[in-house]
């Protein structure tokens, strides 16, 4: 209980609280996490009390007992160790507690070695892990030795029957949570409405356990047709048919003209409020910045949820991945897809990466779904080796330019990004032309970043959208190529001073950029109106005015239908690890757990710091409306096969 307390206060010096949620008390997270921490404690406790009443099991009176008791606590040093030093990595990576879905990294464990290995001191942490297990052994150790050499005190038989009572109603408590009818549940966490607070308050083992109830992937029947109407409305479906459950919306395009090529850029962990975009005060990203003056911005679009794999699966199905054990990528029954990029007939059709495609069943899932897809990975770039995710960025653009200047037929393309991540390597080879800069540790505070590697990262990757595009530019393809970049997510983090309080509760790591860059097609443009990654595909397709077939949750934002009402744009939200659903909408974020009507419910306004004055109608619509795009992926992503 004493570490556990020493372990929290240390998180949060070396976690310190964001300016947004600084003047917040923290005693009372402090007491709650002592509650938590409490509960954890007495049930490695009660484990030991119990087989202690069984006499050839007394860890104080048989050799046996004495073994079994310090086999149970050498586990529990083990595993308390190895969950801190994991939690405090996650923190320190994603500024969010350790959940369960740290289980998705065992399924590309060798990948998530390597950058372990290249991010932390991994040999550091070995040596604190087994310095760390040694030290609880060795003091339970002392703490058996003084009980064992105290003399036998004699105590009533009603103490004897009594004393243990007690002690099993105190553990009982502890581990209970509250006296009440309900027990401390991890959702106590939030009451304080104060998202700092709540992370201080939990420990590895409350927010670990607790999210793994929440892994099964389903969906209610009668929930989907509920919801129906509204999502039929929502989507502009042609023929609304709530017993088929039809979501189907074709597009008739245009078969006269040159077809444009179109170019997917997904760019990794490119935060809106990280980037030069949003007024970042460091200018990490100038040429991207360059471009959006030059193209048609969307400052206000939002993935559906967090992780690589999760928007790859959105940009590419039209569906928010909500499967709450993995990603749908990875989900045998979830993989066959019908994707609108097999409508681009008569087209090239590429995916490039700087690595593997084989993380996440990507491989499976491309290839499995896109006729004709050509892949390019690590193996196929005549260029070094930089770390664990492959080549470099710059030399996977520039062998993309390189395929695209000798194609003779129109091609759709997917460019897939990773320098901006951890272990945030600059290549040699680019140093020279790419100056390293430093930045106080204010100035990388009050702009979001946590060290000088993650600014010049972020900053190097905005040198290889530059190399791209204006190699490009010497190429005939060029001008008639459409070329539509957005974050595969953002990053968590301290949005405070450029952002209302929304972003940094829950929205940094959904907001992204939408820049869609052909200044020979387009003319430049800058909308806020909310969009999300599920939107690239059809609105790529209603760009190329080819004909296709629309049965998600995709919609072309550049559509008249689209412009004309405005009231219609939307993003959808999931926070997977802590099962919220949420919409940004008429610059309103309105977010709640998942399937929950006794969760008070949050609004905010997303263009101020102000909650706007919401009608109960209102409330209702959103609330509705979340739950039933919500419903509608859980179907969707099961039910939107080939045809």
């Amino acid at each position: 209980m004493i570490l556990m307390t020493v372990l929290r206060i240390v998180f949060t010096k070396a976690f310190p609280p964001s300016s947004t949620f600084a003047d917040y008390p923290l005693g009372g997270a402090l007491f709650l996490g002592f509650r938590y921490d409490a509960r954890d404690v007495s049930i490695v406790s009660l484990l030991i009390f119990l087989l202690s009443l069984i006499p050839a099991l007394n860890p104080f009176r048989t050799n046996t007992g004495k073994k079994i008791a310090m086999t149970i606590w050498t586990l529990s040093a083990i595993f308390f160790m190895l969950f801190y030093i994991v939690d405090f990595a996650n923190y320190a990576y994603l500024q969010d507690r350790l959940n369960a879905d740290l289980l998705n990294l065992l399924k590309d464990t060798k990948d998530a070695f390597k950058m372990m290995w290249q991010t932390y001191h991994a040999v550091w942490l070995v040596v604190i892990l087994v310095v760390g297990v040694l030290t609880i052994v060795g003091i339970v150790k002392l703490f058996y030795k003084k009980v064992e050499n105290k003399p036998a005190i004699e105590t009533s038989k009603f103490a004897k029957i009594a004393l243990p009572i007690v002690f099993f109603l105190v553990l009982g408590l502890a581990i209970f949570g509250r006296l009440g009818q309900y027990p401390l549940r991890w959702s106590d966490a939030f009451s304080f409405g104060n998202d700092y607070a709540a992370k201080v308050s939990l420990n590895p083992f409350q927010s670990f356990f607790s999210s793994i109830k929440f892994r099964k992937a389903s969906y209610d029947i009668a929930e989907v047709k509920k919801g129906y109407p509204l999502i039929a409305d929502y989507l502009g479906v042609d023929h609304p048919n709530a017993n088929t459950l039809n979501y189907e919306r074709k597009i008739v395009g245009d078969s006269t003209g040159t077809k444009p090529n179109i170019v997917v850029v997904i760019c990794e962990s490119f935060s809106f409020y990280k980037s030069s975009m949003s007024g970042n005060k460091l200018d990490p990203t100038p040429y991207f910045n360059q471009m959006s003056q030059q193209g048609i911005l969307f400052d206000h679009c939002f993935t559906p949820s967090y992780g690589t794999a999760r928007g790859v699966w959105a940009t590419l199905t039209g569906i928010p991945d909500i499967d709450p054990t993995s990603t749908s990528s990875r989900n045998p029954k979830a993989v066959n897809q019908h994707v609108i990029m097999n409508d681009f007939k008569g087209y090239d059709k590429h995916y490039f990466i700087g690595g593997s495609l084989s993380w996440a069943n990507i491989r499976g899932f491309l290839t499995n779904n896109i006729v004709g897809l050509t892949t390019h990975e690590q193996d196929d770039y005549d260029a070094p080796k930089v770390d664990v995710w492959g080549v470099s960025d710059k030399n996977v653009f520039l062998k993309a330019n390189e395929v695209f200047a000798k194609e003779t037929k129109p091609f759709v393309s997917i460019v897939q990004t990773s320098d901006n991540h951890r272990p945030y390597t600059i290549p040699d080879e680019d140093k020279a032309a790419f100056q390293v800069k430093t930045a106080s540790a204010k100035e990388l505070e009050d702009n979001g970043f946590g060290s000088n590697d993650e600014y010049n990262a972020f900053r190097y990757t905005d040198f290889c959208y530059q190399q791209f595009i204006e190699a490009a530019k010497k190429e005939a393809y060029f001008k008639n190529t459409i070329f539509i970049f957005v974050g595969d997510h953002g990053i968590r983090g301290d949005a405070s001073k450029l952002y209302p309080t929304a972003w940094t509760e829950e929205l940094s790591s959904e907001h992204v950029p939408l820049l869609i860059y052909s200044p020979n097609l387009l003319q430049p443009q800058q909308y806020s109106y909310p969009v999300s990654q599920v939107d690239i595909f059809p609105t790529a397709a209603g760009l190329s005015k080819i004909s296709y077939t629309n049965t998600t949750l995709g919609r072309d934002i550049l559509s008249p239908a689209m412009q004309a009402n405005t009231s219609r744009y939307g993003a959808f939200i999931y926070d997977y690890a802590n099962q919220l659903t949420g919409i940004v909408k008429d610059s309103v974020f309105f977010s709640h757990i998942a399937n929950n009507d006794a969760y008070q419910p949050k609004y905010q306004s997303t263009l101020g710091n102000n909650n706007p004055a919401l009608t109960d109608d209102q409330k209702a619509y959103y609330k509705n409306l979340t739950e039933a795009i919500y419903s509608t992926s859980q179907y969707m992503l099961l039910n939107n096969k080939v045809k």
